[in-house]
């Protein structure tokens, strides 16, 4: 995404019927238009995609970044956990490798999208099978245990108070290109962003376009139940797929939010 900025050298001062008064340079003032975003011609025509959308989101990152000089201690945990992200995506994406290239589960994802706490990640699956897709389902619970595990034991080490979980939510479904493909639009975004908040989990997707029946090996399909959710702005009964065990441990408050098919 691009940046506007205004620097000490962007302002002259003007004489004005003996008044001294700052202006903005002019050529500074006519670049303030729709190209500092950085997403390219807008009114170019809108492609759409098939994808699998997922949103990962760091739980507790608010309160990380309230501590006392977070300046000191951000540019730590970003660089670490976003070396970390990445080298996460590829190992659970990897599935042997030659010494011409890497043979893999399912496709490296074609747009990723960083939000400040969060990362949005779409894979094109247009062309890629019911395993294939299950596979990026597998992955991305692989990425969202393994912070858990393995990254906030190290990180915690290095930073105060990290965040102490990495949320995610998956769903399927249609995405439209804004500019010069730098930016996606689509429901199926808005979803994802609202399945990773939900309460008393880490881990979900949408049951739309997925079927635990297919695509899936039973080991992973048993880790897993169908629950009905009412999501605002999306639909008032919502299947979603959601981890048993996580279902099992949260409160009893937490529960009602999810119903019984």
């Amino acid at each position: 995404m691009g940046i506007f900025s205004f620097k000490s050298n962007s302002y002259i001062r003007y004489n004005k019927e003996g008044k001294n008064i700052k202006l903005i340079k002019k050529e500074k003032w006519l670049e303030f238009n729709s190209l500092v975003l950085g997403i390219g011609d807008i009114s170019k025509k809108s492609i759409s995609k098939s994808v699998i959308c997922a949103f990962f989101d760091l739980e507790g990152f608010t309160k990380f970044c309230n501590q006392i000089d977070p300046d000191l201690v951000l540019p730590v945990f970003l660089k670490e956990y976003l070396d970390w992200f990445f080298s996460k995506i590829q190992e659970e994406t990897k599935k042997e490798s030659f010494e011409e290239g890497v043979e893999t589960w399912h496709d490296l994802p074609f747009f990723i999208k960083f939000m400040g706490d969060g990362l949005l990640i779409l894979w094109d699956v247009s062309n890629l099978s019911k395993n294939a897709q299950g596979n990026i389902i597998v992955s991305s619970l692989g990425i969202t245990k393994n912070y858990v595990r393995e990254f906030y034991p190290m990180i915690k080490k290095k930073v105060v108070d990290p965040p102490i979980k990495l949320r995610c939510g998956i769903t399927k479904g249609k995405v439209y290109s804004v500019g010069d493909e730098k930016d996606y639009v689509g429901p199926c975004i808005n979803f994802a962003s609202r399945l990773q908040k939900l309460p008393g989990i880490t881990f979900s997707f949408s049951n739309r376009g997925f079927d635990l029946d297919g695509g899936f090996t039973e080991e992973i399909k048993n880790q897993f139940i169908v629950k009905i959710i009412e999501t605002r702005g999306i639909g008032e009964n919502e299947l979603i797929i959601i981890l048993e065990s996580e279902f099992n441990n949260m409160n009893e408050e937490f529960k009602k939010y999810y119903h019984d098919v």
